[in-house]
C-alpha cells in the first residue's frame, strides 16, 4: 500500500462520497488541498479520486470519528446524517460545518417550514402532522386552502422522493398515514401556483462574509432537474435583488457556514415562495464551474476554512446547464465512444461525468454550454436546444434531431 504523506495545508472531511464530494475534490487541488471523504464503498465518485477516503456509514458515529479525525472543518455532500451524532461531534471538538442547529433545517423539512414561518420567510400555506391521531387535522387545512394539496416526507426526500401531489383529500390522507407508519412526520402544503422554479444559490462564512451568485431559473421533469438557466430569464433586477438578499438573510439567520441553496417558486402572480432549502454545493450551482469566476465547490471550501470568499460574477452572458440522466435501457455504445461523438459535434461541450454506473434516471453528469452573447430569446433557445441533445445523446446514444456524423464531414 501506498503510503500518503500528511497535508501541509488544511485538511476539510466531507461526509459523503458521491458527485458532489468528486467536485468538491477538484476544487480542492486547485487549491493545493486535501480532501477526506466518507464513502459507502470504494467505487463511489469521491472515493475514485480522493487518496483520502474513509470507508463507512453516515450513521455510525466511529466512522464519522475516523473521517474528522484531524481536519480543519467537517462538512457534508448530503444532509442525512443523524443530527445528534452530529451533536456529539460538536462536544467533542470537531468542527461542524454548516453546524447542527443550521443543518436541520435542510434535513427536516417540517422544522425548515416553522422556523422559516417565524422568520417572516414566504412560504407556501402548510400543516405539520407528527402523530396518526392528528391525521383529522387535514380536514380543516384542507378546507382553508380549498386546492390542491401536496403531502411530503418531512425527512429522507430528494430528487422527488417523498413529495407526492394528492388527487383530492382522501389520497393526501392515505399519503400520510403512509408516511407515518413509516416513523416520518409529514408536511402538507398547499400547491403554489407557479409559473417556474428559481435558485438564489449563496455562501456564508464563519466570519460573517456572504457572497451571491445569479439566480438561476431551474426546470424540471418528474421532481428532477433537468436543465438549468444562468441567469434566469426575464428575471426583474428587483425579484432578482429580492431573491439574494432572502438567500443571505436566511443563511446569516440560521447559521450557515458554506453552500445555502433556496430553491424557489415564482408564482404566477410574480411573488415569491420559498419551496426547500441546502447546505452544500448544490445541482441548481453546477453550472458554476465553467459559467462563473469562482465555482460553488471552491466557494464551500473557502467558507469552511474562513478564507476571504471569491468573485461570483458569471463570465458570459448565459449558461445553460443539463443533467445527463441515465436512461431506461443503458445504450450498447459505451460512454467513453458517446463522448466522442458528442465532442465531434459539439467541441465546446463542457462535460462533467461522476464516474457512476448508469440506471435508470440516475444523475451521471452534467453538461454546461457557456453563451457568449444573449442578444434575445432566439440566442438562448439554441442554447437550449443544443444542452438538450447533447444530453440526451450522452444519456441514450441517439441524437433526436437526426444527426448523421457521416452527413457532416
Amino acid at each position: 500500500m501506498i503510503a500518503v504523506p500528511r497535508p501541509r495545508t488544511p485538511l476539510v472531511a466531507m461526509v459523503g462520497g458521491g458527485q458532489l464530494a468528486r467536485m468538491t475534490h477538484q476544487a480542492a487541488i486547485a487549491l493545493g488541498q486535501s480532501l477526506r471523504v466518507l464513502a459507502n464503498t470504494t467505487d463511489e465518485p469521491a472515493a475514485q479520486v480522493s487518496p483520502d477516503v474513509v470507508v463507512g456509514s453516515h450513521t455510525d458515529l466511529e466512522d464519522l470519528r475516523r473521517v474528522a479525525a484531524g481536519a480543519t472543518a467537517l462538512t457534508f455532500d448530503h444532509e442525512h446524517v443523524p443530527t445528534e451524532l452530529l451533536e456529539k461531534l460538536v462536544a467533542e471538538g470537531v468542527n461542524v460545518l454548516p453546524p447542527p442547529e443550521a443543518l436541520v433545517h435542510a434535513q427536516d423539512k417540517l422544522v425548515m417550514r416553522r422556523r422559516l414561518a417565524a422568520l417572516g420567510a414566504p412560504v407556501p400555506r402548510y400543516l405539520g402532522i407528527e402523530d396518526p391521531d392528528a391525521l383529522g387535522d387535514l380536514d380543516g387545512f384542507a378546507a382553508e386552502v380549498g386546492g390542491p394539496l401536496v403531502v411530503k416526507a418531512a425527512r429522507g426526500g430528494y430528487d422527488g422522493r417523498g413529495v407526492q401531489m394528492a388527487r383530492d383529500l382522501a389520497h393526501a390522507r392515505d399519503i400520510a398515514a403512509d408516511y407515518l407508519a413509516g416513523g416520518v412526520s409529514v408536511l402538507v402544503e398547499e400547491r403554489v401556483s407557479l409559473r417556474r422554479e428559481l435558485s438564489a444559490l449563496v455562501a456564508r462564512s464563519p466570519f460573517g462574509q456572504g457572497a451571491v451568485w445569479p439566480v438561476v431559473e431551474t426546470v424540471q421533469e418528474n421532481g428532477i432537474c433537468v436543465q438549468v438557466i444562468a441567469p434566469a430569464p426575464d428575471l426583474t433586477a428587483d425579484v432578482a435583488a429580492e431573491a439574494q438578499q432572502l438567500g443571505l438573510r436566511l443563511a446569516a439567520e440560521l447559521g450557515v457556514v458554506g453552500v445555502l441553496a433556496v430553491e424557489l417558486f415564482e408564482t404566477t402572480s410574480g411573488a415569491l415562495v420559498v419551496n426547500e432549502l441546502a447546505m452544500r454545493p448544490h445541482n441548481s450551482g453546477h453550472w458554476t464551474m465553467d459559467g462563473s469566476r469562482t465555482s460553488q465547490f471552491e466557494q464551500h471550501l473557502r467558507a469552511v476554512l474562513d478564507y476571504p470568499l471569491g468573485d461570483t460574477d458569471a463570465t458570459v452572458p448565459v449558461t445553460v446547464m443539463a443533467n445527463v440522466l441515465g436512461a431506461a435501457q443503458t445504450p450498447e455504445m459505451g460512454i467513453d465512444e458517446r463522448l466522442h461523438h458528442l465532442f465531434a459535434r459539439m467541441p465546446d461541450a463542457r462535460v462533467h461525468l461522476y464516474g457512476k454506473t448508469e440506471r435508470p434516471g440516475r444523475k451521471v453528469g452534467h453538461i454546461n454550454f457557456l453563451g457568449t452573447h444573449a442578444d434575445g430569446p432566439q440566442d438562448l433557445a439554441e442554447l437550449r436546444q443544443r444542452a438538450g441533445l447533447a444530453a440526451h445523446w450522452l444519456s441514450h446514444g441517439q441524437w433526436t434531431d437526426g444527426w448523421d456524423p457521416h452527413d457532416h464531414d
